[in-house]
């Protein structure tokens, strides 16, 4: 069982965490500690563990420059975080899509079958239980499943004494055009879902706010 210090220390690193909008451009994240919050992503849960996401580390300069134009959300973290992050949601993910048939072989090395019951459950969940059945249905789907691993990474990164700040403040289609024609995405494969911003505030914290737990949490007995 945990003790009072140790869960006073979790609440502790949430209420530290907040939507970081001025960092230190002088402040970089140690090698070490980045691969530690990438990992955490890595390592994130996703539905039926098909893991529908790729991460971009953004270091190019003129791609920064570039993406403060369509990313009126991100300017900040462009300016003066150590480390950009845009996360990609994988589009068209199917029981008969290459990905799926690549994560239940090449990851867990289990022999793939369409027929399966595993992949027949897939398909009744996305078609009937979720009604997924379109391609925006698809990959609203799986860009869900990137708030995954956005969520552990900036937690991660809070425990770290790292900063943090999610992103939806951009034009979504712009912004994937932008990469496929500099050919770093397949737009056919990926498109944009989310992005992120690490490094060291230069801003003192706001107050945090939120609901109050009576308001969030409702006990069904």
């Amino acid at each position: 069982m945990s003790t009072q210090e140790e869960r006073q220390h979790i609440i502790d690193v949430f209420h530290r965490r907040y939507a970081t909008k001025k960092f230190d451009p002088n402040k970089k994240i140690s090698d070490a500690d980045w691969q530690t919050i990438t990992e955490a992503g890595r390592l994130s849960p996703s539905s039926f563990g098909y893991e529908p996401w790729k991460f971009l580390l953004i270091e190019n300069p003129k791609i920064k420059e570039d993406l403060k134009k369509i990313c009126w959300g991100a300017v900040n973290s462009l300016n003066g975080a150590s480390h950009f992050v845009i996360i990609l949601a994988r589009k068209n993910v199917t029981i008969n899509s290459p990905h799926v048939k690549h994560m239940i072989e090449d990851v867990m090395g289990v022999n793939f079958d369409v027929h399966s019951p595993r992949s027949e459950k897939f398909k009744s969940f996305q078609e009937n239980d979720f009604d997924l059945n379109s391609d925006r249905a698809l990959f609203d789907w799986a860009s869900k499943q990137t708030y995954i691993p956005l969520t552990n990474m900036m937690t991660v990164a809070a425990e770290l004494g790292i900063d943090s700040c999610p992103i939806e403040g951009f034009n979504r289609a712009k912004v994937d055009k932008y990469l496929a024609d500099k050919g770093i995405i397949d737009p056919n494969k990926f498109g944009v879902s989310v992005m992120l911003g690490l490094g060291y505030r230069d801003q003192e914290q706001p107050k945090k706010t939120r609901q109050p737990m009576d308001e969030v949490l409702e006990v069904i007995k």
